[in-house]
């Protein structure tokens, strides 16, 4: 799970799942959008989501073993 904030909602903050993710555009906001389809917009950067989620899934990985 990652922490994000929609845009155009006062920065309210949502946890994703990051394992949901399908697609991520800039375009010039951050467009995510999910496996079912649904679009998410976020203030953060697309290389910032990229990050937190590359680091969500270090930190499963990390457990596992």
């Amino acid at each position: 799970m990652i922490k994000l904030s929609r845009l155009k909602s006062n920065g309210t903050e949502i946890i994703l799942n990051a394992e949901l993710i399908e697609t991520i555009e800039q375009t010039p906001d951050t467009v995510i959008t999910l496996t079912n389809g649904k679009k998410i917009l976020v203030e953060e950067s697309m290389d910032e989501v990229v990050r937190k989620a590359m680091d969500y899934r270090r930190a499963i990985f990390r457990n596992l073993r």
